[in-house]
């Protein structure tokens, strides 16, 4: 392949990339204008993938057009000992049930943005079952406790005297070897993965492989703006959930985080994003307006037009028009009492999955029934057919 091809590409790849290590050796393997082994791995340690997913599927899928072998990697091995990254405490195990029934989910969520005919997909479980105690010995033997103490979730842990289980030090070995079983090009990851990808381009060199090129991806922020969007910690816009419920929670966000979403999410062009702001500073682009139409493209982008231009739709009608006519209407078990404790009200709603949750929200003042804010953690509420229950900023329920 020319250089000149070369540069182009790798300029493109860098577009939306935290950082690519190191360059010159990805220009070297694309120099050579063969099919590339793009690994990206995921343990399914939660059945729903989220947005903040979509910011590494879209570079593998970018990978994917190039004509380069993208292998998805299913970590149902390493999510039965549980990633310590960015964990402060020891993560408790998954049975085996969980995890396949985690697995199950995967593929339809990658297929809204990965090629399924051009992906092969792997288990990392059909090469770690298999190893023996001698095995896995051999395999210690290649790295050093210092370098993996140097990771520094297992530092920090240790200067503040918290345990750590061996298995855990053992996780990112484990998840380096399989960079070796596959042979590796390039393995994609976000930036908190930087030590665990480093890692399988080590433990390649030891198995007198060319190592790895890694690629980190930046990481998306969730709903609150400051933590990465998780599922655990309730910020997260999952892939499965209903358009008109991802519209909501994007119009929920911030004005700042709005533009990280252009970014990340719609691989908007800086020099375009400057220009929206500017107009925004100036008073000449509603930022509300924007918002909309940044959702409708998220939305269109990786769920269907029709279903971004309804949720668009809907979400007009119940908060800017008033109409409740569209609201999500949830019919009342016939068994549940009038009155009913408000949490538990807020329950059958799904609006809520925990009474902690649901305490948070009205102490907020982020509950009303009818118009009428609810204050008390403790109320009863006389329920009937028609009622609506809003709760937060975007979520309308009506009672029947």
């Amino acid at each position: 392949m020319a250089k000149k091809d070369v540069k182009k590409i790798v300029e493109d790849l860098k577009k939306g990339t935290s950082s690519i290590l190191p360059e010159e050796d990805l220009i070297k393997k694309l120099e050579r204008g063969k099919k590339l082994k793009i690994k990206f791995g995921a343990d399914p340690t939660a059945p729903d993938l989220h947005l903040g997913h979509v910011v590494v599927l879209s570079k593998l899928r970018q990978f994917q057009d190039l004509g380069h072998d993208v292998i998805f990697l299913i970590g149902d091995f390493t999510a039965r000992i549980g990633d310590p990254t960015g964990r402060s405490k020891t993560r408790p195990p998954l049975t085996k049930e969980q995890i396949e029934y985690n697995t199950t989910t995967y593929f339809k969520q990658i297929a809204k943005i990965l090629d399924p005919e051009k992906l092969t997909v792997k288990y990392n479980s059909e090469w770690l079952d298999k190893l023996s105690c001698d095995d896995i010995l051999r395999l210690c033997a290649k790295l050093t406790l210092a370098k993996i103490i140097e990771r520094e979730d297992f530092s920090s842990r240790m200067e503040k005297n918290l345990s750590i289980g061996l298995h855990e030090l053992l996780y990112p070995m484990i998840q380096a070897y399989d960079s070796v079983v596959l042979e590796a090009d390039v393995e994609l990851g976000g930036t908190d993965q930087t030590f665990n990808l480093l890692l399988g381009r080590h433990l390649q060199e030891q198995f007198k492989q060319e190592p790895q090129v890694i690629l980190t991806m930046p990481l998306l922020e969730g709903l609150d703006g400051v933590q990465k969007m998780s599922k655990s910690l309730g910020n997260a816009i999952g892939l499965n959930e209903p358009a008109n419920e991802v519209f909501g929670k994007i119009m929920s966000i911030s004005d700042k985080l709005m533009w990280r979403y252009f970014e990340l999410l719609l691989q908007k062009d800086p020099t375009d994003i400057s220009q929206m702001q500017e107009r925004v500073a100036a008073g000449n682009l509603n930022p509300m307006g924007l918002k909309k139409d940044l959702a409708q493209e998220i939305i269109a982008k990786y769920w269907s037009e029709d279903e971004a231009k309804a949720a668009r739709e809907n979400f007009e009608s119940l908060f800017q028009k008033k109409d409740y006519s569209k609201a999500q209407e949830v019919k009342v078990p016939a068994d549940v009492p009038s009155p009913v404790w408000i949490v538990e009200l807020l329950k059958i709603l799904q609006a809520v999955k925990t009474s902690s949750e649901a305490k948070r929200l009205i102490e907020a003042g982020a509950v009303s029934i009818d118009g009428e804010p609810i204050k008390d953690f403790k109320a009863e509420i006389d329920w009937s057919s028609g009622m609506i229950i809003k709760v937060g900023k975007h979520r309308i329920y009506k009672l029947k």
